[in-house]
């Protein structure tokens, strides 16, 4: 088996054929396919049974309901691929995606994820195609970085190496688990490939955490990456300026006290205010200016 697809299902009867029809239609068929009922409420249960006994690559895997995390562990638990995927039920793949992965993951062994380009938020009128470069990098602070995989580090565009997750899992019990579980699957591999080809339909959904973060998924959000910075202590401006917006977000929906470390970095006007005013006024300014626009809008 070289391929193991594993798709966390909850509440999606609505999309939930869309995304496994994506999948048996790809001309690419070695491969099995772990559907993960997580306490689905709706028809999706029913739905898990039918393609199960519909085509035997398919498995069906009913658990309580425990969260995306938890239904994505479970599904690695389960994997036999030499090679294992994520596909969320919302979400689908264009055609031949995974025969034209496969073959250029079989020219080149030593590459242990390669991952693919996104459109990113499909239907809505944000719709973007986040089309990647054909690029290798041996080094991993390099694709976080100069790479920017900070900014769409999706479990769900990327093809892993089965025994990255050996000793990885996701968090449960956190929203935007992918930024935690990422750099842990990144201090296993030795080289990644960004590739342009292929793409993976990551849906629009108002209903969404990204669309409807609070203080606390916003908390994690940062929090993920001060692990990073933690662990690297070595990041470049233009992430150090994504970090600083993120925690200007949580200062305004918690009022918290700011936890980002001051970095010597001041090439933009809001990082020269950093060292002027200090990240907390900086915060209470940011806030400020964010009521004023709301009264004039």
């Amino acid at each position: 088996m070289q391929l193991s697809i594993i798709i966390p299902v909850y509440n999606v009867e609505d999309t939930l054929s869309r995304c496994v029809e994506s999948v048996l239609s790809q001309s690419f068929t070695d491969y099995e396919v772990i559907l993960v009922d997580d306490g689905a409420t709706d028809g999706s249960p029913r739905l898990v049974d039918k393609y199960a006994e519909k085509d035997a690559r398919i498995k069906a895997i009913h658990q309580p309901n425990q969260g995306l995390s938890a239904a994505r562990n479970t599904g690695i638990d389960r994997a036999t691929g030499k090679y294992l995927t994520f596909i969320d039920s919302d979400d689908f793949i264009e055609t031949d995606t995974l025969s034209q992965l496969m073959s250029l993951l079989a020219q080149h062994p030593t590459w242990d994820m390669i991952e693919y380009s996104v459109m990113e938020r499909y239907g809505s009128k944000q719709q973007n195609h986040l089309c990647l470069p054909n690029k290798v990098y041996s080094n991993m602070n390099e694709y976080w970085l100069t790479g920017k995989a900070y900014l769409h580090s999706y479990a769900c565009n990327k093809v892993y190496k089965r025994e990255l997750f050996d000793k990885v899992r996701f968090p449960k019990g956190k929203t935007f688990e992918d930024v935690f579980t990422l750099p842990k699957i990144l201090k296993e591999a030795t080289q990644v490939a960004t590739i342009s080809i292929g793409t993976y339909y990551y849906c629009f959904n108002d209903k969404g955490i990204t669309q409807n973060a609070n203080g606390t998924d916003l908390t994690n959000l940062l929090n993920a990456h001060l692990d990073y910075i933690k662990d690297t202590q070595n990041i470049d401006a233009a992430y150090y300026a994504h970090l600083l917006n993120i925690q200007m977000d949580v200062y305004e929906t918690t009022h918290s006290t700011p936890t980002l470390p001051i970095l010597p970095f001041k090439n933009t006007l809001k990082l020269r205010l950093l060292h002027i005013l200090g990240l907390k006024q900086l915060c209470k300014l940011n806030e400020l200016i964010h009521r004023v626009m709301r009264l004039i809008h």
